[in-house]
């Protein structure tokens, strides 16, 4: 069961809208295949109920009604007709699961607990509604007041529900607890189908719900994203690729190719980001950084594991940074249809690595722009080298540029003013030349774009189109900095006159 809208709603500062709850139902349904979804609490609010009312009445007219729940209270008639009024026909009802939250919340004794239950499942059967009973605090009831809750499934056990509940609702079990409390009450109650509700404050939720699955449990309740209260519930993703890998004798009907979308539209609709690093979903859990496993890669696989991207509907990457190496840059160029002699892919390697250095990060898309940058160098006979410059940008002063620069050997320093800082470099870049009676080319158009797509802060590449001696050219500059990109293109220039 997905409980992404109910307690995956409850994260804080979450709220999704009528048609956002609708939407998720029915990806989830439709296309992520889960066998249940929890949409809402009863009562909560007027925008909570039409939500409800345009699931239902989606669910009803293609065939989905029985796989909507909602979490309701024992509250005599009012959470019943609520359901009846919202048009669904599953309630899953808050009880209490420990005698702690009984005696210090309801302060009732058990016996009037359970009658006060049995009397809203009575009516909820009476009026065709399906009744599942939560468990609030279970854990702790198991831990702390056993008598008790055994005492509550004595009675339960003959009562006119389908599904138990158990949740961990303050996430406190380690693995070894949810085995042994879940066994016991499935060898004691073989009749009963109990679901495991795992909550995720130790970041235990996935060994939990494993470790429920092999104690016997019947079901689990998921939400996409581990969305919920605190630290949230164990992560839907997560769990299937676990199921999955670890225990094949265990079928889902979840559609795994499925999950990733499901992910990034819970993500844009809640606004609530999930990490790069995060299991199956995150942005970064199918990238390679490190060099050694780009190249282990290649030779025979020897970085994989069986949570493959294909599974997923995504795609293995090879970042690029300091760490790369050739294997990683490779990778990437093989991905662009791109092929580099040994030499240049060295070029190309260094490069990456140097931006690296500065925290600049690479994508694929940049790399024709660096190839194209060293093959264009490769051309050109070094024979002008700006060899250091300070660029002066002050509020209400005009920018300056001091530049030194060394022709054919020979050194030259000049300082100079212009409209811009690129404006001051030319401006002292000609006062160098009018020393040595040289004209320098008239600029023409200048042009500054990044890779397609836009991803990428790592560079930009400023074109220049020049007119010497009644000729055009260009030449392109690249670095992360724009001004930095036009002075390496007017150097490409400079040794090209």
């Amino acid at each position: 069961m997905d409980t992404t809208l109910r307690d995956g709603e409850q994260t804080s500062g979450v709220s999704f809208s009528a048609s956002e709850k609708l939407t998720i139902a029915k990806l989830l349904l439709t296309d992520v295949k889960v066998d249940r979804i929890e949409i809402a609490s009863a009562r909560v609010s007027e925008g909570e109920f039409q939500a409800v009312k345009k699931i239902t009445n989606w669910a009803k007219a293609n065939g989905y009604l029985d796989k909507v729940e909602v979490l309701t209270f024992v509250d005599g008639e009012t959470s019943v007709n609520w359901m009846l009024e919202a048009g669904a026909l599953v309630m899953n009802l808050l009880t209490k699961g420990s005698l702690n939250h009984l005696t210090h919340q309801l302060k009732k004794k058990p016996e009037e607990h359970f009658a006060d239950i049995a009397n809203v499942i009575a009516l909820a059967n009476k009026k065709g509604l399906q009744c599942n009973i939560y468990l609030e605090d279970w854990s702790n009831g198991m831990r702390n007041s056993k008598a008790y809750v055994l005492q509550y499934l004595d009675f339960l056990q003959h009562q006119p529900i389908k599904r138990v509940l158990l949740p961990d609702t303050l996430g406190v079990l380690i693995p070894s607890e949810t085995f042994e409390y879940v066994s016991e009450l499935v060898k004691r109650y073989p009749l009963l189908h109990f679901d495991f509700h795992a909550h995720n404050d130790y970041d235990l939720g996935i060994a939990n719900a494993l470790e429920a699955v092999k104690a016997g449990a019947h079901g689990l309740h998921l939400t996409v994203n581990g969305m919920g209260e605190r630290a949230g519930n164990a992560p839907l993703a997560s769990a299937i690729a676990v199921l999955n890998d670890f225990m094949p004798e265990v079928e889902t009907s979840v559609v795994e190719k499925s999950l990733h979308t499901a992910s990034k539209l819970v993500e844009a609709f809640s606004g609530f980001r999930i990490s790069a690093n995060k299991p199956v979903v995150g942005e970064n859990v199918f990238t390679q950084t490190a060099g050694i496993h780009a190249d282990g890669d290649k030779k025979n696989n020897l970085y994989y594991n069986d949570l493959m991207p294909e599974r997923f509907g995504r795609e293995r990457k090879y970042a690029l940074g300091k760490t790369s190496g050739k294997a990683n840059i490779d990778n990437n160029l093989q991905q662009l249809g791109i092929q580099l002699s040994d030499e240049d892919l060295k070029k190309v390697t260094q490069r990456v690595i140097e931006l690296g250095d500065r925290k600049e990060m690479v994508t694929q898309a940049d790399l024709p722009y660096i190839i194209s940058d060293i093959l264009d160098s490769n051309n050109i006979e070094q024979k002008v080298q700006i060899k250091n410059y300070v660029l002066t940008h002050s509020k209400d002063l005009r920018p300056s540029v001091t530049l030194s620069i060394c022709i054919k050997g020979e050194s030259f320093e000049e300082h100079a003013q212009g409209d811009g800082q690129y404006d001051a470099f030319v401006n002292a870049l000609n006062k160098i030349y009018q020393q040595k009676k040289s004209a320098l080319p008239v600029l023409v158009d200048y042009t500054v774009r990044i890779p397609p797509g836009g991803k990428s802060d790592a560079l930009c590449e400023t074109i220049i189109t020049w007119v010497h001696n009644g000729k055009e050219f260009k030449t392109r500059g690249l670095d992360s900095d724009q001004t930095v990109a036009a002075i390496k293109a007017t150097e490409k220039m400079l040794n090209i006159i």
